[in-house]
């Protein structure tokens, strides 16, 4: 599969949410002091991010 999320931490210790396509960063969020706000993060954006409407500047 091509598309992933993965959990990461930076070089504050803190633990970060990836979505790569391939090995490509997409996006991330902000840095969580624990892995299990990283995954309520993920699993957050795949509840809501499906019907998020697209805004343009």
């Amino acid at each position: 599969m091509a598309h992933k999320f993965v959990i990461e931490q930076n070089k504050a210790g803190e633990y970060v949410a990836k979505f790569k396509y391939n090995s490509e960063v997409i996006f991330w969020t902000e840095g969580y002091t624990s892995k299990a706000s990283a995954k309520n993060a993920i699993e957050s954006i795949l509840k809501n991010g499906p019907g998020a409407p697209v805004e343009e500047g």
